[in-house]
């Protein structure tokens, strides 16, 4: 069996459409899980229509998920950081500060798309933050990061229903250790942004967090856990996520550049990250607040 779910900002799921598709995929009774925002039907299999059907209904800005009934709510959350569970990319806040973010912002999303390099890319990026005080990362967190809408509820929700969260980044320490015990996560890995008598070097210590290391948290905290890959929800925006997103049971593309998204069978473009509650099941009066 299979399950599918679509899901639109509040109130502008309609009722027919998510009945129509339900007919012409003959599909099971509709489950409403918030009313006029997520539905989902069960299939006895996969549509072969399934990807034009997608790509009509980005046109009307629902999102469309299907996939196995059989073990869809999953036991661990593996999360990236940058443009996911905040709004921003860190690094080009940072550059902003130090007057080159038109620069850093060029390259940040020239990696994220998989033009260049992670590792190298990063520590060009990092190079041109030296001499930046170590008091502009408070600065910026106050002032200039916000969190993606949903997050709160997803993480809440799924360590309420025993899941474990882990927040790994291709970003920086400073930032994944606020925003994880902002949000409730389990635990963070990152980059060390390394610093001296108060300032910033320009340099990032080794090894490098970025693509690799993300497959590894999963692997390490999977066993860990004594869980297996398919137990896992991994969620990502950029090139460097794919690896993990491949790996998973459940591989998110949220909000992702085309080249990621085209990479991955879960893609949520109009959601928030209550989506990832609602492909799981889970009814928005059953989410944590």
């Amino acid at each position: 069996m299979h399950i599918s779910t679509l899901i639109a900002a509040p109130g502008a799921l309609e009722p027919a459409l998510v009945e129509n598709l339900r007919n012409a995929w003959g599909g099971g009774d509709a489950v409403w899980l918030a009313p006029d925002e997520a539905a989902e039907f069960s299939l006895p299999q996969g549509p072969g229509n399934r990807w034009e059907v997608w790509a009509e209904l980005q046109n009307m800005r629902v999102d469309l998920v299907v996939q196995p009934a059989e073990g869809r709510r999953k036991k661990m959350l593996l999360a990236d950081m940058d443009s996911t569970m905040i709004q921003q990319e860190c690094i080009d806040e940072l550059a902003e500060v130090a007057g080159v973010g038109a620069h850093v912002r060029a390259i940040t999303a020239r990696a994220m798309n998989g033009e260049l390099d992670f590792e190298g890319a990063l520590i060009e990026r990092v190079a041109l933050l030296r001499d930046l005080p170590e008091t502009v990362i408070g600065e910026v967190l106050t002032n200039r990061i916000t969190y993606m809408p949903g997050g709160a509820a997803l993480v809440a929700t799924m360590r309420a229903n025993g899941a474990y969260c882990a927040l790994v980044s291709g970003g920086f320490t400073a930032f994944t250790a606020s925003v994880a015990a902002h949000l409730g996560f389990d635990e963070n890995r990152a980059n060390t942004l390394l610093t001296d008598n108060g300032r910033l070097l320009g340099e990032v210590a080794r090894p490098i967090l970025g693509r690799a290391a993300k497959v590894q948290a999963l692997e390490e905290i999977s066993a860990r856990l004594g869980i297996t890959e398919a137990d896992v929800l991994a969620v990502g925006d950029g090139a460097n996520d794919l690896g993990m997103l491949g790996r998973a049971g459940a591989g998110v593309a949220l909000h992702a550049k085309p080249s990621v998204a085209a990479q991955c069978d879960i893609r949520i473009n109009h959601g928030d990250l209550t989506a990832l509650l609602y492909i799981q099941g889970y009814a928005r009066d059953q989410f944590e607040t």
